[in-house]
């Protein structure tokens, strides 16, 4: 049972999790904290999927699997089991079955892709990402396959209109922390995954508090000064890292873990890019390093493109949605593999759909 604080009554971002037995229900109503929450019951047919779940022979009778699965469900919908989750932010409490129950018809669709035994030991990893915009699909795809116990995310911005051609979130959370977006995500889908929030986000007073204990790190922020600090932090610690720049399906894994000496981003900074000043650095300095650690000639010509035209016709570099979706899928399954112990070398991948690169293969096919 999670209680929470007493100047967290109705929490920005955290469900309050109440069991099914302390929790009265009165005219469609849980009380709880002082007051009444509309209730969405749909435990039945969780039930029914854990039936199912532990008769998949019946799966060649689906007539019967189906009759007697909705029976299961139905009579364990009686008993005063599971929990009951009050989404303040939703004004709803919603029935769901008990963590165990709970993980494992949830978690049932990941098998055999993910083992029970990887499964176990992804439960108790704990991963940070920096910067939620490419990082919060990282962080939801993450959660959708319970890749972590425990995710620490950080941003120091909040959600603008601007951001939804990329971010999954309603128009509703404009103007809120992006961390409490995610967060609050990430607990409609999964209330017993545990997320840490760092709303004012990563700086030289706290980064160390961040990225000690981490088992990876996942940085996807626009700051220099933050790039550098956080690589610093985690090879200090022996902590690898991670960075999607949803171009060309550019991802860089280094891994301090098994490299203490490795330069940082890849040596392209330079040998020691620790010692560079980066905040007294003309703006035309720092952006001439962004360029080399991104490799610019290897950018997309619209990317390229639009570095040349920051400052005068646009705000910043663009982003897409399909870039940025399909760059979180990548960069969660390396993150897995990694967690798991697979042989994943550092280096700068691409994975990427070119037009041109496409059509050639299709030639060669025929």
């Amino acid at each position: 049972m999670v209680v929470p604080s007493s100047n967290e009554i109705f929490p920005l971002y955290r469900p309050i999790i109440l069991p099914c037995a302390e929790g009265a229900v009165k005219d469609g109503m849980v009380w709880a904290q002082g007051r009444g929450w509309p209730v969405l019951d749909g435990i039945a047919a969780q039930w029914a999927e854990c039936y199912a779940l532990d008769h998949p022979h019946l799966r060649q009778d689906p007539m019967r699997l189906r009759k007697e699965a909705q029976a299961f469900g139905s009579e364990k919908a009686r008993e005063p089991r599971g929990n009951w989750v009050i989404y303040p932010w939703l004004n709803l409490a919603i029935r769901v079955l008990e963590e165990s129950d709970f993980i494992r018809v949830r978690s049932s669709r990941n098998r055999l892709k993910i083992t029970e035994v990887e499964s176990a030991q992804l439960g108790h990893k704990t991963i940070g990402i920096i910067g939620l915009s490419v990082g919060q699909s990282v962080a939801l795809t993450l959660a959708m396959e319970r890749t972590f116990g425990t995710l620490c995310i950080s941003d120091h911005d909040t959600l603008d209109l601007s951001n939804l051609n990329r971010v999954r979130a309603g128009l509703q959370n404009l103007g809120l922390p992006k961390t409490a977006v995610a967060a609050r995500l990430i607990a409609e889908l999964d209330p017993y995954l545990k997320v840490e929030l760092y709303p004012e986000g990563i700086h030289m007073k706290n980064v160390r508090k961040f990225v000690q204990g981490l088992d990876l790190l996942i940085e996807e922020c626009d700051a220099l000064d933050i790039k550098l600090l956080a690589r610093m932090e985690a090879r200090e610690n022996g902590i690898p890292v991670l960075m999607d720049t949803s171009d060309r399906g550019m991802l860089d894994v280094e891994r301090f873990d098994l490299e203490p000496d490795r330069p940082l981003f890849h040596g392209l900074a330079g040998p020691h890019p620790e010692s560079i000043g980066l905040t007294s650095m003309e703006p035309e300095h720092r952006l001439g390093l962004m360029m080399r650690i991104v490799d610019y000639p290897n950018l997309s010509p619209a990317l390229r493109l639009s570095y040349e035209k920051i400052g005068t016709e646009l705000l910043t570099w663009p982003q897409l949605a399909s870039d940025v979706q399909s760059g979180a899928g990548h960069t969660a399954a390396v993150a897995r593999n990694i967690l798991l112990g697979h042989p994943i070398p550092s280096g700068r991948y691409y994975i990427e759909m070119d037009p041109d690169r496409v059509l050639h293969h299709q030639i060669q096919a025929l």
